[in-house]
């Protein structure tokens, strides 16, 4: 793989094109009033980490977790430990008691939202990291609290990870698929108009996608090209969707334990996975 007189703002558009080329909720509509080349520059805060990358995740469904997010988050986590970074996985129950056996794993409590500031500060401190990563997780709306793609309001359930990026010290990335994730507060009027209760959390460098986990093959697509090698050759997202399900995943749209993401059939990641790898040659 060949990085000479490579157009590396051309391929990240490209990219940029094919995470919401479906346009299931919306994001092709947000995708232009972001500053062209997104991914490139968020590939290139990846590509630098040599210490700790926080990635929140986690969207509570029901009494359990949605697939969108936790694969992402794992692909990512995968990308990280590739290049030499140390990632974290942050998240509360009941993802972290799914994945801490597995994956380094810090705790976030559900429901403290009193303490929320001291608690994220606190953290931060301890973990001291590089970038801050947050991956189809609510984001506060414009009352302080959590609401789902129904509107219905899931505060009670939900672990905060806003102040993680709002207090971090380092650049931070979110990547979200409807509006009301973390992130989305960076295109806060163009999300109001859609059929979603809005997240007013920002970001540094926000990413859309048409699923939350498939721009985490987009950036592993972009590092590649950047570094001039395949990271994306062993990238199995049914293999971690398989993995969540045995432990009781559900599809975010259907609620249902399937291995799909958002309703879509998994083959419909592993063919954006072939595509970005034609861009990558």
């Amino acid at each position: 793989m060949s990085t000479a007189a490579v157009d590396y703002l051309a391929i990240s558009q490209q990219i940029e094109q094919l995470l919401v080329r479906q346009n299931l909720r919306g994001m092709a509509t947000l995708q232009p009033h972001l500053r062209p080349g997104y991914i490139l520059r968020a590939a290139k805060l990846l590509n630098q980490c040599n210490g700790t990358v926080l990635i929140g995740t986690g969207f509570p469904v029901l009494d359990t977790f949605e697939t969108d997010g936790p694969v992402g988050a794992i692909g990512l986590y995968q990308l990280l430990q590739k290049i030499g970074a140390k990632p974290v996985i942050v998240c509360g129950d009941p993802l972290y008691s799914v994945l801490k056996a597995d994956y380094q794993c810090y705790q976030i409590t559900v429901n403290q939202y009193n303490a929320l500031p001291a608690i994220a500060e606190a953290a931060l401190a301890e973990l001291n990291p590089q970038l801050v990563i947050s991956i189809e997780r609510p984001g506060f709306n414009a009352k302080g609290r959590y609401a789902n793609m129904r509107g219905e309001d899931i505060s009670a359930r939900c672990a905060s990870f806003d102040y993680f990026l709002t207090q971090a010290p380092c650049p931070t990335l979110g990547i979200g698929d409807g509006g009301n994730e973390i992130g989305m507060g960076n295109v806060y009027q163009q999300v109001s108009a859609l059929n979603i209760t809005p997240s007013v959390t920002q970001c540094d460098e926000l990413i859309v996608a048409d699923v939350s986990n498939w721009a985490a093959w987009a950036l592993a697509a972009m590092v590649s090209v950047l570094r001039g090698e395949n990271l994306l050759s062993d990238a199995d997202p049914l293999a971690i969707l398989q993995y969540l399900s045995a432990k009781g995943s559900v599809d975010g749209v259907t609620r249902l334990n399937t291995l799909t993401e958002d309703g879509l059939a998994h083959t419909e990641g592993e063919q954006l996975i072939k595509d970005l790898e034609l861009l990558m040659k």
